[in-house]
């Protein structure tokens, strides 16, 4: 039960984040909306970015993120956001279908060199590290579409583009 209550989790939330990927605005791609933010088309890198460091809570028993570079170069055409995401997601379904409840609850690490940022059974850090790491960032998303005028979808209901249809 508590494989199926983690695994439709993640599917609830990576469905969710798909959605609002579909709505990227192609002529806006290097938008942002500060010179401390990121920009558009590097925000959807990063959620992809989130998406790859799942799938390596599951194949690796600890992610060193001194080993990976510190920015990606930001992709420009939302097609291939949404290809890569979505080749993705099959790694990460078939990876949690593999898994059994023990490897649920095996420690993994999260490390920056030799400083250890957490420690937790890959459960957790697929929730905390993986998808509550990408709802924050899909939420700045939204913030981005609604700055834009883009019509935002409703998340966990209608948004106000989308009340009252």
């Amino acid at each position: 039960m508590v494989k199926q209550l983690i695994v439709g989790d993640a599917m609830h939330e990576l469905a969710t984040t798909r959605r609002i990927l579909e709505r990227l605005p192609e002529e806006h791609m290097t938008w942002k909306p500060h010179v401390k933010s990121m920009t558009l088309g590097g925000l959807a890198t990063h959620l992809i970015n989130l998406l790859n460091w799942q799938v390596a809570i599951f194949l690796y028993p600890e992610f060193d993120l001194s080993t990976v570079p510190l920015r990606r170069e930001a992709l420009d055409r939302r097609e291939d956001v949404l290809e890569e995401f979505d080749a993705n997601v099959v790694k990460l379904e078939k990876l949690l279908a593999e898994c059994d409840e023990k490897t649920l609850g095996e420690e993994w690490t999260l490390r920056n060199g030799d400083h250890i940022i957490l420690r937790q059974p890959r459960a957790i850090a697929l929730r905390t590290f993986g998808l509550s790491h990408m709802v924050h960032h899909r939420a700045q998303l939204g913030v981005y579409l609604r700055l834009l005028d883009i019509p935002v979808p409703g998340l966990y209901g209608p948004s106000a583009d989308e009340e009252g249809k």
